[in-house]
């Protein structure tokens, strides 16, 4: 195999090929070793699986239906793109007897359309709009895999780490926001073995690609166009959209705008002061210099003195995540969660507002008990060691990784208090100290 992310190279038996990995397969779920001939890229997500808690034998949940998916269809970004994916892969679908499905960033299906004898054949295992398709939630395949490794894959026949998805191949790509690199979500080609070929796989690319490209075009021009948007979640340095102009902003800048998007009011410079240094022997000179830098940077007439405020409202991806939590639409809230709020960032305000936010999100969890959400969280960077979250997980997927990792961390609580009473205390919160913050933001993109 020259290329691991193609499935089937062109010459292969893709008979032989399924019984080879059925094998493989059957390898794996009994003794956890990953036989040849699978790719390292199905060996690593069939790994991943496994520690998730996925069994062979399960099936998808279907999270969202009817008022709930249409709304949270309706506000997703891909959204705009979905003629464009109609466009370029629904005659190639529904001719080829295939399916055309869009994912979001957690592996849940949008839309799944394509040919009607092939969608009665998916509904028989929830491969349908609403349901989660992650690989937390059922193992190897090709949305819920693109999305994992941020990069465009086939998946094979028993590549599928459920034995009910075996019959089936799939490619898949991820798409970016144009503006901020984060995954939206994917784009995905499913049906029979001839999918295996790698044009499949180029072709879903390219599509995704164009869907950029048009995300990208549809990006509000003008200056007084659209609202400026902020993204400051699982991120260290905030980016700010506004005026078509994308602005990559300093630690301190981040704070500030954070701030301020929270106080539309405005804040007086005492006010700023003590939100956001824990000094107190810094001065109003210095607070001055760093608006001074931040009003130049901005241009004219976004941020205003006397109070300092902004004179335009703009959204935040924390305000969205708040909105979606009082609205009691958890899944949604999890979904616009990128990380952490500014996780290096030391400022007392922000600090506050960040445990405020991530708590608000796993009590709504731990009293949900979702175990796909519950997985998705303890597996995040911002939750590896919540014992909390993982007591809950337990408690609902009693799988052997699961309570494993759960007495390693119960252990790690009763420690001898001379090594492990810091230990302690971070693990019966989710919050580590504010002292060393860790730092969750998105890797870049290749």
């Amino acid at each position: 195999m020259t290329d691991p992310w193609v499935a089937l190279e062109p010459g292969a038996d893709p008979a032989e090929r399924v019984r080879m990995l059925r094998r493989a397969h059957e390898m794996f779920t009994e003794a956890g070793t990953v036989p040849r001939p699978v790719r390292s890229v199905v060996a690593d997500s069939w790994r991943r699986s496994a520690r998730a808690g996925v069994g062979p034998d399960g099936t998808a949940r279907v999270e969202l239906a009817d008022g709930d998916l249409g709304v949270y269809r309706a506000e997703h970004p891909l959204a705009r793109v979905m003629p464009l994916f109609r466009e370029l892969m629904g005659t190639f679908a529904a001719d080829g007897e295939h399916l055309l499905a869009v994912c979001d960033a957690r592996g849940s299906l949008l839309w799944v359309e394509g040919h009607p004898t092939t969608r009665r054949r998916a509904d028989r295992m929830n491969f349908v709009p609403g349901a989660r398709w992650a690989e937390t939630a059922v193992g190897t395949n090709a949305p819920g895999t693109a999305v994992a490794v941020d990069r465009p894959v086939q998946v094979f026949a028993a590549e599928h780490f459920i034995r009910q998805v075996q019959p089936w191949t799939c490619a898949a790509a991820p798409v970016h926001d144009p503006r901020t690199g984060r995954v939206l979500g994917a784009v995905d080609i499913t049906g029979g073995d001839g999918l295996a070929h790698p044009h499949s796989l180029g072709f879903v690319q390219a599509v995704a690609r164009a869907a950029e490209s048009q995300l990208a075009l549809l990006t509000p021009g003008q200056p007084a166009a659209g609202t400026p948007e902020l993204t400051a979640l699982g991120r260290d340095e905030a980016v700010l959209v506004a005026g078509g102009r994308t602005i990559r902003l300093s630690r301190r800048h981040s704070e500030i705008l954070v701030l301020l998007a929270r106080h539309p009011e405005g804040l007086t410079g005492d006010e700023l002061l003590c939100a956001l240094y824990e000094d107190e022997s810094v001065t109003p000179v210095t607070l001055r210099a760093e608006l001074a830098r931040l009003r130049r940077l901005l241009g004219p007439g976004l941020l205003a003195s006397r109070p300092y405020r902004l004179t335009s409202q703009v959204e935040s991806d924390v305000a969205v995540v708040e909105r979606r939590l009082e609205a009691g639409a958890v899944t949604a809230a999890v979904t616009a969660y990128a990380g952490p709020l500014l996780p290096a960032s030391q400022a007392p305000a922000v600090a506050r507002l960040r445990r405020r936010l991530a708590d608000g999100l796993r009590t709504a969890l731990i009293a949900r008990s979702d175990p796909d959400l519950l997985a998705d969280w303890a597996h995040a960077p911002w939750g590896e060691e919540d014992i909390d979250v993982w007591r809950a997980l337990a408690a609902v997927r009693p799988m052997a990784t699961v309570r494993s990792r759960l007495a390693a961390l119960e252990s790690e609580l009763s420690a001898p208090a001379d090594w492990a009473r810091g230990a302690a205390d971070s693990r019966t919160s989710h919050v580590r100290s504010e002292a060393a913050p860790a730092t969750y933001s998105q890797p870049p993109r290749p």
